[in-house]
């Protein structure tokens, strides 16, 4: 297939590598290089960098992606389907029109929509999650669900590990849709609009954690908040990072 893939974050990383093994990338759209470090030095995002390691010729960086010009350029690709992937930019309907495009979220859809699904599902307690592939849709995280995966939360896992771990379980099933969608196959199911949980991006000032609570709820923060922001405390005058908890009766 020809596709063009949509992506920011390390998320998509996997599912890049993948579509560049067995597929055509006519090009990578990922947002603009910003400064990093205490340099300051702009730097491409992880998807930007990843392009240009696999060879991809054809890599745009917008401010806007929907503007005129851009539009004009992604739409002239004449690409068969667009993935995306923690792009951080919203598609707007001269983008998406007539254009098979399907996005990838960390989460059971309707559960954990929006920017931090992987956090809240530990925070909440989960014990299991997975992936979703939707259609794009206006309202955030709303689209109609093409297929999904499901993972168990181990108790002992942060968000950083289960964000590698569901990372990798997307290249299948994002391969899965596709070849669906090549054999005609494919089938959308509305999410129920009375299950839509939300999962709002966090703050380095959720870093905390009350030790008054019961240990399970620390746990769940301590282990939710790791690699970011992270629950930071004071021990004897020093200020310490928690970076992993388990519970005990």
């Amino acid at each position: 297939m020809r596709i063009v893939f949509f992506g920011s974050g390390a998320f998509g990383a996997p599912t890049l590598r993948e579509l560049r093994a067995h597929h055509e990338v006519l090009a990578v759209v990922t947002q603009p290089d910003k400064p990093a470090g205490r340099s300051r030095q702009l730097s491409p995002t992880p998807i930007g960098e990843l392009a240009v390691e696999l060879g991809i010729m054809s890599i745009h960086k917008p401010p806007n992606v929907n503007e005129p010009a851009m539009v004009s350029a992604i739409r002239g690709l004449n690409a068969d389907a667009w993935v995306v992937i923690a792009f951080g930019q919203k598609l707007g309907r001269s983008l998406l029109d007539g254009v098979f495009a399907i996005n990838l979220h960390a989460s059971l859809l309707p559960r954990w929509r929006g920017a931090a699904p992987i956090n809240h599902a530990i925070l909440a307690g989960d014990t299991l999650t997975g992936n979703s592939v939707i259609t794009l849709a206006d309202k955030m995280d709303a689209g109609l669900v093409l297929g999904q995966s499901r993972r168990a939360i181990e108790a002992s896992v942060t968000t950083g590990e289960l964000h590698d771990l569901l990372a990798a379980d997307g290249p299948a099933l994002v391969s899965r849709v596709l070849s669906e969608h090549t054999a005609r196959r494919v089938t959308g199911d509305a999410q129920d609009d009375s299950l839509v949980t939300i999962a709002p991006k966090l703050a380095k000032t959720d870093g905390w954690v009350e030790f008054a609570e019961a240990a399970e709820v620390c746990r769940r923060r301590v282990n939710g908040l790791n690699p970011w922001p992270c629950v930071g405390v004071k021990f004897r005058g020093a200020g310490l990072k928690l970076l992993r908890a388990t519970a005990r009766d």
